[in-house]
């Protein structure tokens, strides 16, 4: 009986990987805001040139709005 308690019994570490979600900030560059078109228009200006501003900001506006899905795309 006393020889049984003499001797350590094999201990077995096991290991265990585990996945854990980290959270990682973003590292996409900033998009700068475009200075733009329909910003210098005056009261005193023609309907054609606020129209044609107009229509030139909502271009700069789809591509700025581009710029920033793709930022956000690039941080998911």
């Amino acid at each position: 009986m006393l020889a049984g308690c003499a001797t350590k019994p094999a201990s077995h570490a096991q290991y265990v990987r585990v996945e854990v979600p980290v959270q990682v900030p973003c590292r996409a560059p900033e998009v700068a805001v475009p200075l733009w078109a329909g910003a210098g228009l005056r009261q005193t200006d023609s309907l054609e040139v606020k129209v044609r501003a107009l229509l030139a900001e909502r271009r700069q506006r789809i591509g700025y709005e581009r710029l920033l899905e793709a930022a956000l795309t690039a941080c998911r």
